[in-house]
Protein backbone atom coordinates (compact mmCIF):
# COMPACT_ATOMS: atom_id res chain seq x y z
CA UNK A 1 0.00 0.00 0.00
CA UNK A 2 1.42 3.45 -0.88
CA UNK A 3 2.86 5.32 2.08
CA UNK A 4 0.78 8.34 1.07
CA UNK A 5 -2.31 6.59 2.35
CA UNK A 6 -3.44 7.82 5.79
CA UNK A 7 -3.11 5.61 8.86
CA UNK A 8 -6.80 5.91 9.71
CA UNK A 9 -9.95 7.22 8.06
CA UNK A 10 -13.24 7.85 9.86
CA UNK A 11 -15.83 7.57 7.11
CA UNK A 12 -19.18 9.22 6.70
CA UNK A 13 -19.51 11.15 9.92
CA UNK A 14 -21.08 14.44 10.91
CA UNK A 15 -17.83 16.19 11.83
CA UNK A 16 -17.91 19.09 14.27
CA UNK A 17 -15.00 21.42 13.48
CA UNK A 18 -14.17 24.86 14.91
CA UNK A 19 -15.71 26.34 11.74
CA UNK A 20 -18.93 24.32 11.78
CA UNK A 21 -20.39 20.93 10.91
CA UNK A 22 -18.96 19.06 7.91
CA UNK A 23 -20.32 15.83 6.46
CA UNK A 24 -17.69 13.40 5.20
CA UNK A 25 -14.41 11.73 6.08
CA UNK A 26 -11.63 12.47 8.55
CA UNK A 27 -8.13 11.28 7.60
CA UNK A 28 -5.34 10.80 10.14
CA UNK A 29 -1.60 10.26 9.61
CA UNK A 30 1.28 10.31 12.09
CA UNK A 31 -1.07 11.25 14.91
CA UNK A 32 -2.45 14.37 13.17
CA UNK A 33 -5.56 15.24 11.21
CA UNK A 34 -4.54 15.56 7.56
CA UNK A 35 -7.91 15.95 5.88
CA UNK A 36 -11.36 16.92 7.16
CA UNK A 37 -14.43 16.51 4.95
CA UNK A 38 -13.33 15.34 1.49
CA UNK A 39 -13.69 11.69 0.56
CA UNK A 40 -10.47 9.70 1.06
CA UNK A 41 -9.71 6.77 -1.24
CA UNK A 42 -7.66 4.55 1.02
CA UNK A 43 -6.34 3.99 4.52
CA UNK A 44 -4.50 1.41 6.58
CA UNK A 45 -7.51 1.29 8.95
CA UNK A 46 -11.06 2.45 8.25
CA UNK A 47 -13.76 3.22 10.81
CA UNK A 48 -17.36 3.64 9.70
CA UNK A 49 -19.12 6.52 11.42
CA UNK A 50 -22.31 6.01 9.39
CA UNK A 51 -23.75 9.46 10.07
CA UNK A 52 -22.80 9.55 13.76
CA UNK A 53 -21.26 12.62 15.33
CA UNK A 54 -17.48 12.95 15.11
CA UNK A 55 -16.45 15.33 17.87
CA UNK A 56 -13.09 16.59 19.12
CA UNK A 57 -11.66 14.67 22.06
CA UNK A 58 -12.87 16.29 25.25
CA UNK A 59 -10.63 18.71 27.14
CA UNK A 60 -11.25 18.80 30.89
CA UNK A 61 -9.38 21.76 32.31
CA UNK A 62 -10.18 21.24 36.02
CA UNK A 63 -9.58 17.88 37.68
CA UNK A 64 -7.99 16.86 40.99
CA UNK A 65 -5.80 13.78 40.55
CA UNK A 66 -3.31 12.33 43.08
CA UNK A 67 -3.65 15.50 45.12
CA UNK A 68 -4.17 16.44 48.74
CA UNK A 69 -7.26 18.57 49.27
CA UNK A 70 -7.49 21.88 51.08
CA UNK A 71 -8.89 19.87 54.03
CA UNK A 72 -5.73 17.75 54.15
CA UNK A 73 -7.08 14.56 52.59
CA UNK A 74 -5.75 12.64 49.58
CA UNK A 75 -7.96 12.08 46.53
CA UNK A 76 -9.05 8.54 45.80
CA UNK A 77 -7.75 8.50 42.23
CA UNK A 78 -4.31 7.80 40.82
CA UNK A 79 -3.33 9.09 37.39
CA UNK A 80 -4.04 5.62 36.07
CA UNK A 81 -7.58 5.32 37.43
CA UNK A 82 -8.52 8.94 36.74
CA UNK A 83 -7.32 9.04 33.15
CA UNK A 84 -8.91 5.69 32.32
CA UNK A 85 -12.18 7.07 33.66
CA UNK A 86 -11.75 10.25 31.62
CA UNK A 87 -11.11 8.31 28.43
CA UNK A 88 -14.14 6.07 28.95
CA UNK A 89 -16.23 9.25 28.97
CA UNK A 90 -14.65 10.75 25.83
CA UNK A 91 -12.01 13.03 27.39
CA UNK A 92 -8.53 12.87 25.82
CA UNK A 93 -6.79 15.82 27.52
CA UNK A 94 -6.89 16.94 31.14
CA UNK A 95 -5.36 19.67 33.29
CA UNK A 96 -4.84 18.67 36.91
CA UNK A 97 -3.14 20.39 39.85
CA UNK A 98 0.46 20.30 40.96
CA UNK A 99 -0.35 21.58 44.45
CA UNK A 100 2.35 23.23 46.55
CA UNK A 101 2.51 22.11 50.17
CA UNK A 102 3.39 24.65 52.84
CA UNK A 103 7.15 25.13 52.90
CA UNK A 104 7.71 23.32 49.59
CA UNK A 105 9.69 24.88 46.74
CA UNK A 106 7.71 25.08 43.52
CA UNK A 107 10.37 23.15 41.60
CA UNK A 108 9.95 20.23 44.00
CA UNK A 109 6.17 20.40 43.72
CA UNK A 110 6.28 20.19 39.95
CA UNK A 111 9.00 17.56 39.57
CA UNK A 112 7.29 15.14 41.95
CA UNK A 113 3.87 15.58 40.37
CA UNK A 114 5.15 15.36 36.80
CA UNK A 115 6.94 12.10 37.60
CA UNK A 116 3.71 10.56 38.90
CA UNK A 117 1.82 11.70 35.80
CA UNK A 118 4.49 10.33 33.47
CA UNK A 119 4.19 6.89 35.09
CA UNK A 120 0.43 6.62 35.19
CA UNK A 121 -1.41 9.03 32.87
CA UNK A 122 -3.13 7.37 29.91
CA UNK A 123 -4.40 10.56 28.26
CA UNK A 124 -2.57 13.78 27.45
CA UNK A 125 -2.18 16.23 30.28
CA UNK A 126 -0.96 19.57 31.58
CA UNK A 127 -0.79 21.05 35.07
CA UNK A 128 -1.99 24.08 36.96
CA UNK A 129 0.53 25.17 39.62
CA UNK A 130 -1.41 25.62 42.87
CA UNK A 131 0.36 28.34 44.86
CA UNK A 132 -0.11 28.32 48.64
CA UNK A 133 3.17 29.57 50.15
CA UNK A 134 5.01 32.57 48.72
CA UNK A 135 7.59 32.59 51.53
CA UNK A 136 9.60 29.58 50.31
CA UNK A 137 13.15 30.11 48.99
CA UNK A 138 13.53 31.30 45.38
CA UNK A 139 9.77 31.53 44.95
CA UNK A 140 9.77 34.14 42.18
CA UNK A 141 12.75 32.60 40.37
CA UNK A 142 11.17 29.15 40.37
CA UNK A 143 7.77 30.46 39.33
CA UNK A 144 9.21 32.38 36.37
CA UNK A 145 11.21 29.33 35.22
CA UNK A 146 8.23 26.99 35.45
CA UNK A 147 6.03 29.36 33.47
CA UNK A 148 8.72 29.65 30.78
CA UNK A 149 8.90 25.84 30.71
CA UNK A 150 5.25 25.66 29.62
CA UNK A 151 3.25 25.59 32.85
CA UNK A 152 1.09 28.55 31.91
CA UNK A 153 -1.63 28.53 34.56
CA UNK A 154 -1.59 29.17 38.31
CA UNK A 155 -4.27 28.27 40.86
CA UNK A 156 -4.99 30.28 44.00
CA UNK A 157 -7.65 30.06 46.70
CA UNK A 158 -9.51 32.71 48.68
CA UNK A 159 -10.76 30.14 51.21
CA UNK A 160 -9.87 26.82 52.92
CA UNK A 161 -6.68 26.67 54.97
CA UNK A 162 -4.54 27.44 51.92
CA UNK A 163 -6.06 30.76 50.93
CA UNK A 164 -3.94 33.76 49.99
CA UNK A 165 -4.59 37.17 51.47
CA UNK A 166 -5.28 40.08 49.14
CA UNK A 167 -1.70 41.38 49.14
CA UNK A 168 -0.37 37.99 48.08
CA UNK A 169 -3.10 37.61 45.50
CA UNK A 170 -2.06 40.92 43.94
CA UNK A 171 1.56 39.79 43.97
CA UNK A 172 0.64 36.59 42.13
CA UNK A 173 -1.39 38.56 39.60
CA UNK A 174 1.57 40.83 38.87
CA UNK A 175 4.02 37.94 38.55
CA UNK A 176 1.63 36.11 36.22
CA UNK A 177 1.29 39.21 34.07
CA UNK A 178 5.06 39.68 33.97
CA UNK A 179 5.79 36.10 32.89
CA UNK A 180 2.72 35.22 30.81
CA UNK A 181 0.46 32.94 32.86
CA UNK A 182 -3.27 32.68 33.48
CA UNK A 183 -4.44 32.96 37.09
CA UNK A 184 -7.25 30.57 38.08
CA UNK A 185 -9.18 31.32 41.27
CA UNK A 186 -11.40 29.38 43.64
CA UNK A 187 -13.31 32.47 44.72
CA UNK A 188 -15.33 32.32 47.94
CA UNK A 189 -15.10 34.69 50.92
CA UNK A 190 -13.45 32.77 53.75
CA UNK A 191 -14.71 34.99 56.59
CA UNK A 192 -18.35 34.64 55.54
CA UNK A 193 -18.00 30.86 55.25
CA UNK A 194 -16.27 30.60 58.65
CA UNK A 195 -19.00 32.59 60.38
CA UNK A 196 -21.82 30.60 58.77
CA UNK A 197 -20.13 27.30 59.60
CA UNK A 198 -19.50 28.22 63.22
CA UNK A 199 -23.11 29.27 63.76
CA UNK A 200 -24.46 26.05 62.24
CA UNK A 201 -22.12 23.82 64.23
CA UNK A 202 -22.99 25.66 67.45
CA UNK A 203 -26.66 25.06 66.72
CA UNK A 204 -26.07 21.35 66.10
CA UNK A 205 -26.93 21.63 62.41
CA UNK A 206 -24.19 19.45 60.93
CA UNK A 207 -26.01 17.18 58.45
CA UNK A 208 -24.81 17.11 54.83
CA UNK A 209 -27.85 19.17 53.80
CA UNK A 210 -26.56 21.98 56.05
CA UNK A 211 -23.41 22.18 53.92
CA UNK A 212 -25.39 24.18 51.35
CA UNK A 213 -26.18 27.03 53.75
CA UNK A 214 -22.73 26.84 55.34
CA UNK A 215 -21.33 28.33 52.14
CA UNK A 216 -23.74 31.21 51.48
CA UNK A 217 -24.13 32.42 47.93
CA UNK A 218 -22.92 35.87 49.00
CA UNK A 219 -19.52 34.29 49.80
CA UNK A 220 -19.10 33.42 46.13
CA UNK A 221 -20.60 36.67 44.87
CA UNK A 222 -18.29 38.88 46.95
CA UNK A 223 -15.13 36.97 46.08
CA UNK A 224 -15.92 36.77 42.35
CA UNK A 225 -16.60 40.50 42.23
CA UNK A 226 -13.35 41.21 44.10
CA UNK A 227 -11.24 38.98 41.86
CA UNK A 228 -12.77 40.56 38.76
CA UNK A 229 -11.66 43.97 40.09
CA UNK A 230 -8.15 42.65 40.78
CA UNK A 231 -7.93 41.33 37.22
CA UNK A 232 -9.19 44.63 35.87
CA UNK A 233 -6.79 46.67 38.03
CA UNK A 234 -3.69 44.72 36.97
CA UNK A 235 -4.96 43.79 33.48
CA UNK A 236 -4.18 40.14 34.22
CA UNK A 237 -6.00 37.29 32.41
CA UNK A 238 -7.99 35.43 35.07
CA UNK A 239 -10.23 32.36 35.12
CA UNK A 240 -12.98 32.09 37.75
CA UNK A 241 -13.56 28.46 38.64
CA UNK A 242 -16.88 26.62 39.21
CA UNK A 243 -19.38 29.50 39.07
CA UNK A 244 -22.58 28.36 40.84
CA UNK A 245 -24.81 31.42 41.25
CA UNK A 246 -26.79 33.78 39.06
CA UNK A 247 -25.14 36.80 40.67
CA UNK A 248 -21.58 35.52 40.16
CA UNK A 249 -22.30 34.85 36.48
CA UNK A 250 -23.64 38.39 36.19
CA UNK A 251 -20.52 39.76 37.92
CA UNK A 252 -18.36 38.06 35.29
CA UNK A 253 -20.57 39.43 32.52
CA UNK A 254 -20.35 42.95 33.94
CA UNK A 255 -16.58 42.74 34.28
CA UNK A 256 -16.23 41.55 30.70
CA UNK A 257 -18.45 44.40 29.53
CA UNK A 258 -16.03 46.79 31.25
CA UNK A 259 -13.14 45.20 29.35
CA UNK A 260 -11.70 43.17 32.23
CA UNK A 261 -9.65 40.13 31.06
CA UNK A 262 -11.75 37.56 32.90
CA UNK A 263 -13.20 34.20 31.91
CA UNK A 264 -15.26 31.73 33.87
CA UNK A 265 -16.37 28.11 33.95
CA UNK A 266 -19.15 26.08 35.48
CA UNK A 267 -19.70 22.33 35.97
CA UNK A 268 -22.42 19.76 35.21
CA UNK A 269 -23.41 19.45 38.88
CA UNK A 270 -24.37 23.14 38.93
CA UNK A 271 -26.24 22.88 35.64
CA UNK A 272 -28.12 19.66 36.42
CA UNK A 273 -28.36 19.35 40.23
CA UNK A 274 -29.80 21.51 42.98
CA UNK A 275 -29.03 21.63 46.69
CA UNK A 276 -31.81 19.11 47.26
CA UNK A 277 -29.38 16.29 46.39
CA UNK A 278 -27.79 16.79 49.83
CA UNK A 279 -31.03 16.13 51.74
CA UNK A 280 -30.86 12.36 52.26
CA UNK A 281 -31.01 10.03 55.27
CA UNK A 282 -28.00 9.87 57.56
CA UNK A 283 -24.74 10.82 55.86
CA UNK A 284 -25.80 9.65 52.39
CA UNK A 285 -25.95 13.24 51.19
CA UNK A 286 -22.20 13.54 51.77
CA UNK A 287 -21.68 11.83 48.41
CA UNK A 288 -22.89 15.02 46.71
CA UNK A 289 -21.07 17.56 48.88
CA UNK A 290 -18.88 19.93 46.87
CA UNK A 291 -17.76 23.53 47.14
CA UNK A 292 -19.37 25.76 46.18
CA UNK A 293 -22.49 23.68 46.81
CA UNK A 294 -25.24 23.08 44.29
CA UNK A 295 -27.75 25.92 44.28
CA UNK A 296 -31.32 26.45 43.01
CA UNK A 297 -33.30 25.90 39.84
CA UNK A 298 -33.16 29.64 39.20
CA UNK A 299 -29.37 29.50 39.32
CA UNK A 300 -29.39 26.58 36.89
CA UNK A 301 -31.38 28.58 34.36
CA UNK A 302 -29.08 31.57 34.73
CA UNK A 303 -25.95 29.43 34.27
CA UNK A 304 -27.31 27.88 31.08
CA UNK A 305 -28.15 31.34 29.75
CA UNK A 306 -24.67 32.57 30.64
CA UNK A 307 -23.02 29.62 28.89
CA UNK A 308 -25.01 30.05 25.72
CA UNK A 309 -24.54 33.83 25.63
CA UNK A 310 -20.78 33.66 26.22
CA UNK A 311 -20.70 35.12 29.73
CA UNK A 312 -19.39 31.73 30.89
CA UNK A 313 -16.77 30.15 28.68
CA UNK A 314 -16.53 26.43 29.32
CA UNK A 315 -17.69 23.42 31.32
CA UNK A 316 -15.20 21.44 33.41
CA UNK A 317 -15.79 18.49 35.72
CA UNK A 318 -13.99 19.73 38.87
CA UNK A 319 -13.37 16.02 39.41
CA UNK A 320 -12.65 15.68 43.15
CA UNK A 321 -12.81 11.97 44.04
CA UNK A 322 -13.36 10.67 47.58
CA UNK A 323 -14.71 7.26 48.47
CA UNK A 324 -17.78 7.03 50.69
CA UNK A 325 -15.91 5.19 53.43
CA UNK A 326 -13.30 5.70 56.15
CA UNK A 327 -10.63 6.46 53.53
CA UNK A 328 -12.63 9.34 52.09
CA UNK A 329 -15.86 11.08 52.96
CA UNK A 330 -16.22 9.25 56.28
CA UNK A 331 -12.63 9.67 57.49
CA UNK A 332 -13.92 11.48 60.60
CA UNK A 333 -16.22 8.59 61.45
CA UNK A 334 -19.85 7.54 60.90
CA UNK A 335 -21.13 10.55 62.84
CA UNK A 336 -19.08 13.20 61.00
CA UNK A 337 -20.52 16.67 60.55
CA UNK A 338 -20.53 18.43 57.19
CA UNK A 339 -17.52 20.48 58.34
CA UNK A 340 -15.49 17.26 58.71
CA UNK A 341 -16.38 15.74 55.34
CA UNK A 342 -14.21 16.09 52.22
CA UNK A 343 -15.80 18.23 49.52
CA UNK A 344 -16.01 16.97 45.96
CA UNK A 345 -17.56 14.41 43.65
CA UNK A 346 -16.30 12.46 40.63
CA UNK A 347 -16.98 13.88 37.18
CA UNK A 348 -14.23 13.08 34.66
CA UNK A 349 -16.19 10.23 33.10
CA UNK A 350 -19.69 11.73 33.23
CA UNK A 351 -19.02 15.34 32.10
CA UNK A 352 -19.30 14.74 28.36
CA UNK A 353 -22.24 12.29 28.27
CA UNK A 354 -24.23 14.60 30.57
CA UNK A 355 -23.48 17.64 28.44
CA UNK A 356 -24.10 15.77 25.16
CA UNK A 357 -27.47 14.64 26.47
CA UNK A 358 -28.42 18.19 27.45
CA UNK A 359 -26.93 20.09 24.52
CA UNK A 360 -27.08 17.78 21.50
CA UNK A 361 -29.90 15.39 22.33
CA UNK A 362 -31.82 17.95 24.38
CA UNK A 363 -31.10 20.88 22.09
CA UNK A 364 -29.58 23.32 24.61
CA UNK A 365 -27.13 24.92 22.22
CA UNK A 366 -26.57 22.04 19.82
CA UNK A 367 -23.47 20.11 18.68
CA UNK A 368 -21.30 23.11 17.86
CA UNK A 369 -21.87 24.73 21.24
CA UNK A 370 -21.19 21.37 22.91
CA UNK A 371 -17.81 21.08 21.17
CA UNK A 372 -16.99 24.70 21.96
CA UNK A 373 -17.69 24.45 25.69
CA UNK A 374 -16.09 21.05 26.26
CA UNK A 375 -13.11 21.07 23.88
CA UNK A 376 -12.48 24.14 21.72
CA UNK A 377 -12.69 26.79 24.46
CA UNK A 378 -10.66 25.03 27.18
CA UNK A 379 -7.88 24.18 24.72
CA UNK A 380 -7.82 27.75 23.38
CA UNK A 381 -8.01 29.58 26.70
CA UNK A 382 -5.35 27.43 28.38
CA UNK A 383 -3.00 27.39 25.38
CA UNK A 384 -3.09 23.61 24.87
CA UNK A 385 -1.12 23.43 21.65
CA UNK A 386 -2.64 21.12 19.03
CA UNK A 387 -5.65 20.19 21.16
CA UNK A 388 -9.39 20.73 21.19
CA UNK A 389 -10.40 20.77 17.52
CA UNK A 390 -10.77 18.67 14.39
CA UNK A 391 -8.71 20.55 11.82
CA UNK A 392 -5.73 19.84 9.60
CA UNK A 393 -2.48 19.77 11.58
CA UNK A 394 -4.13 19.34 14.97
CA UNK A 395 -3.56 16.30 17.17
CA UNK A 396 -5.90 13.54 16.02
CA UNK A 397 -8.03 13.36 19.16
CA UNK A 398 -11.59 12.44 18.22
CA UNK A 399 -14.71 10.78 19.60
CA UNK A 400 -17.43 9.04 17.61
CA UNK A 401 -20.74 9.57 19.40
CA UNK A 402 -23.73 7.29 18.95
CA UNK A 403 -26.59 9.80 19.26
CA UNK A 404 -29.22 7.11 19.79
CA UNK A 405 -27.69 4.98 22.53
CA UNK A 406 -29.39 5.47 25.89
CA UNK A 407 -27.63 4.66 29.17
CA UNK A 408 -29.01 4.79 32.70
CA UNK A 409 -26.17 5.30 35.17
CA UNK A 410 -25.81 2.67 37.90
CA UNK A 411 -24.65 2.86 41.48
CA UNK A 412 -20.99 1.99 40.77
CA UNK A 413 -20.39 1.81 37.02
CA UNK A 414 -17.60 4.35 36.57
CA UNK A 415 -13.94 3.48 35.99
CA UNK A 416 -12.39 5.77 38.61
CA UNK A 417 -11.54 4.69 42.17
CA UNK A 418 -14.48 6.34 43.93
CA UNK A 419 -16.87 3.41 44.30
CA UNK A 420 -20.11 5.27 43.62
CA UNK A 421 -21.69 7.27 40.82
CA UNK A 422 -23.34 10.56 41.89
CA UNK A 423 -25.49 10.36 38.74
CA UNK A 424 -27.04 6.99 39.64
CA UNK A 425 -30.44 6.68 37.96
CA UNK A 426 -29.76 9.57 35.56
CA UNK A 427 -30.55 8.72 31.92
CA UNK A 428 -28.40 10.03 29.07
CA UNK A 429 -28.96 9.63 25.35
CA UNK A 430 -25.77 9.89 23.31
CA UNK A 431 -22.69 7.81 24.08
CA UNK A 432 -18.96 7.94 23.22
CA UNK A 433 -18.47 4.60 21.45
CA UNK A 434 -14.99 5.15 19.97
CA UNK A 435 -12.33 7.40 21.52
CA UNK A 436 -9.14 8.17 19.59
CA UNK A 437 -6.00 9.80 21.02
CA UNK A 438 -3.37 11.03 18.56
CA UNK A 439 -4.68 8.64 15.94
CA UNK A 440 -4.75 5.56 18.17
CA UNK A 441 -7.91 3.90 19.48
CA UNK A 442 -8.12 4.44 23.23
CA UNK A 443 -11.67 3.17 23.83
CA UNK A 444 -13.66 1.07 21.38
CA UNK A 445 -17.10 -0.41 22.02
CA UNK A 446 -16.65 -0.11 25.77
CA UNK A 447 -13.18 -1.71 25.84
CA UNK A 448 -10.30 0.38 27.17
CA UNK A 449 -7.08 0.01 25.15
CA UNK A 450 -4.73 2.49 26.84
CA UNK A 451 -1.53 1.83 28.76
CA UNK A 452 -0.11 3.51 31.90
CA UNK A 453 2.29 6.23 30.84
CA UNK A 454 0.79 6.42 27.35
CA UNK A 455 -0.38 10.00 27.86
CA UNK A 456 1.86 12.88 26.80
CA UNK A 457 2.54 16.12 28.64
CA UNK A 458 1.16 19.08 26.66
CA UNK A 459 3.58 21.97 26.23
CA UNK A 460 2.11 25.45 26.45
CA UNK A 461 4.78 27.79 25.02
CA UNK A 462 2.37 30.71 25.12
CA UNK A 463 -0.96 31.34 26.74
CA UNK A 464 -3.47 31.62 23.92
CA UNK A 465 -6.56 33.55 24.99
CA UNK A 466 -9.14 35.25 22.87
CA UNK A 467 -9.75 39.01 22.95
CA UNK A 468 -11.97 40.28 25.73
CA UNK A 469 -15.08 42.19 24.76
CA UNK A 470 -18.70 42.82 25.73
CA UNK A 471 -20.93 39.77 26.12
CA UNK A 472 -24.01 39.73 23.95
Amino acid sequence: MPTSYPDLVIRGGKIVTPEGVVQGDVAIADGKFVSVGPSVSGAVVEVAANGKWVMPGGVDSHAHIEQMSGMGQWNADTFETATKSAAMGGTTSVISFAAQAKGQRLNDTLSDYAARAARGAMIDHAFHLTVTDLSVPDFETDLAALIRAGHRSLKVFTTYNIQLQDADLLRIFRLARQHGALVCVHAENDAIIAEAREMLVAAGRTAPKDHAISRPRVAEIEAVERICRFAEYIDQPTMLFHISTLEAAEAVRAARDRGAPVWAETCPHYLLMTEGVLDRPGLEGAKWMCSPPQRTGRDQQALWQALLSGALDLVSSDHAPYRFDETGKLAAGPDAGFHQIANGLPGLETRLPLMFDAMVTGGKGGPEAFAELTAHAPARLYGLRGKGGIAEGMDADAVIWDPHRTVIYGSDDLHDNVGYNPWEGFCVTGWPEHVILRGQSLVKDGVFLGKPGGGHWIDRPTLATRPVGPVH
